[in-house]
Formats: structure tokens, sequence, C-alpha cells
């Protein structure tokens, strides 16, 4: 009787675990600043926080494929040796975004040439239980990086204006100078050509702010200088029916702004983190957006990375009422990452 007992007791901890297993992705989307190598030890850090942080999926941004050396396979290769099973393609050597699942790739292909201009854009299809996937991992433009204007930067040199500029017209006739609002229409019109039935995620660092934080609320705040902006690509993604999974769980962006760049590093001189020294120029600009027809929900939502950000130049203590997931030891990069667990 104790045998049989402990036989359906195993029994039903398994089916627990594989119907967890086949319910619920987590999602990380990382920048990881040059494959990590910008900090010391930084790329095995990469592998270190991806098992830490239990992904199913991981898209990055910045691969570099340095020395010849594919990033994909070098990173599923520090995975193994630590012990992670994960699948993935190699990676272009133009491309500066990847993709790896602990479920296999079963189609991927780059949206734009080598060569383009348009930045990097992946999309990924896998099968988690029933349901189908597509992913797009994101690099976009990083020119003409307008939120920098009412701070009093210019966002194509990086060097100090005169006076900011706070005109909203101004700011996005210059956002619309990069190849941001384009790639995001691009990406929604490869969606709408896709079997409706998948759910799509979004992610990536989309080097733009979000129409959902540069609000009435914020306007004083983060020296937007009543800027009140709709920028682009958040725009044309909520019109198109995706959601961005951090602001559906934190939709007050006073209390929850959820900086994801610049994000402070102990092991890197505060001068490669501070790009507008003498500004608050902290935004959100890493994202992971999604859309499905059949449910499709985020059940917890947190940025990783070090509580610190990076203000007028100068280390920043947590001010806010976000949730981390503080690093495991050392922290790769100079953006906040993205952990989100879904249920479907």
């Amino acid at each position: 009787m104790k045998k049989l007992f402990l036989l359906l007791l195993i029994t039903f901890f398994c089916q627990s675990l594989f119907a967890k297993k086949i319910n619920e992705l987590k999602i990380l989307q990382i920048n990881i600043w040059q494959e990590g190598t910008v900090v010391p030890n930084g790329f095995p850090a990469i592998a270190d926080e991806i098992i830490a942080k239990q992904a199913d999926v991981v898209l990055f941004s910045e691969v570099r494929n340095y020395k010849n050396t594919n990033f994909v396979q070098h990173i599923l290769a520090e995975l193994r040796a630590k012990g992670a099973s994960y699948f993935g393609k190699s990676s272009d050597e133009k491309l500066d975004v990847g993709f790896i699942s602990k479920y296999p790739v079963r189609e991927q292909n780059a949206l734009y040439e080598k060569n383009s201009d348009m930045g990097g854009v992946l999309k990924s299809k896998i099968k988690v239980g029933r349901r189908n996937f597509v992913f797009y991992s994101l690099h976009l433009d990083y020119t003409n990086y307008a939120c920098y204007m009412p701070r009093g930067y210019d966002g194509v040199t990086w060097e100090k204006l005169t006076n900011p500029i706070t005109d909203v017209s101004t700011i996005i006739a210059a956002n619309r100078k990069s190849k941001r609002d384009e790639a995001i229409r691009d990406i929604i019109k490869d969606v709408e050509k896709e079997d409706q039935s998948q759910s799509f995620v979004v992610a990536g660092d989309f080097n733009e702010p979000s129409h959902l934080d540069w609000t009435n609320e914020t306007k004083d705040l983060f020296d937007h200088r009543g800027a009140v902006v709709p920028w682009d690509c958040s725009v044309l993604l909520q019109r198109a029916g995706f959601t961005d999974s951090f602001r559906q769980k934190y939709p007050n962006p006073v209390r929850y702004p959820g900086f994801t760049y610049p994000a402070y590093n102990k092991d890197v001189s505060i001068n490669k983190l501070a790009w507008a020294p003498t500004a608050d120029d902290r935004d959100r600009i890493d994202y992971i957006y999604y859309r499905s027809r059949l449910p499709f929900q985020p059940i917890e939502v947190h940025i990783v990375g070090p509580v610190e950000t990076v203000k007028y130049g100068q280390k920043q203590d947590k001010d806010s009422e976000d949730h981390f997931l503080v690093p495991k030891g050392i922290w790769p990069t100079d953006h906040k990452a993205l952990l989100v667990s879904f249920k479907f």
C-alpha cells in the first residue's frame, strides 16, 4: 500500500511539473552590451543570468560575433558547460540580435538584408505544448535618439545643446529621421501575414521611449521639461493590438518608471555609463510586447539587473517602487533586462 501511494505521489508530482512546463513561458530580453565584452568576465555572466533566472526563451540585442566566433553557438556551449540545455540557430555575422530557447527553433529568418540600416530584426518560431509562438528579437536604430533633446543633448552627435528642445512636433520630426518607426511598421505587416492562431512576441532594445511613460503625470519628472511625447514605436504597436507587458502590470509611470537604461554597473567606470552627464536621461527603452488571440497573459514581470541607475552622471540609488531581480554576480551590461512569465 505504501509503495502504491508513493508511486501515485510521484506520478502526480511529475504530471504537475509537466503541466506547468507546457502552460508557462519565461521570456528574458537583454541587451548584452557588445556580448558582455565591456564588463570584465561579462560573457560567462550572461550565461549565469540566463540559468539563474530560469529563462525558457532569451532574446538578445548587441550581438557582434567577435573574432569570427558565432555568438549563438558560443553562448549555447557556455550554457551546456554549466548544465543548461538550449536550442538556437547560428547567428548571422551582420545581424546584431539573437534568439535561443529551451524548445527547438522550428523556423528562423531575418527581416532585413545583412547590410541594412534598419537595425536588427530576427524572426523565430517555436512550439510549446500545443501552442505556436512567433518571436521578433529587435535592436532598432540607435541614431536620432530624440529623447535627449528635452534634456539638452543632441540625439545624433550626443553633444550638449545651447538650450533644451521641448517642442513636441520638433522632437517627433527628429525621431522620425531614424529607421525605428519603419521597422515597427514592417514587423506589424509581417505579423498580419501569419496564422493568427499563433501567439506573437516583439521584444528588444527599441532605442526609443514609450508614449505610456512620457505622460502628463511625468512631464515635470526625469528632465522631460514639460514634454508629453507620443513616441512612434509604442503608439504603432498599441494600435496594432500589442500589449506592453511591463506597463500592463505596472500602469503608473511615476511609481514604476521601469528604467532600463542607463543601468549602473559597479564593474565599469561611470564615464562609460553616462552619455548625458548633466541630465537625468533615464528611460525605459527595452520591452516585451505581446499579441495573442488565444489566452496568453503575463503573470510576473520583473526588471533584472542592479537596482541602481545613473542620473546626472552619477550613481543613483533606488528611487522608485520598481521590482528587481538582482544579478547573481557580475552584471554584464549597461542596460537592465526584462523577465516576464506568461501563462497560457
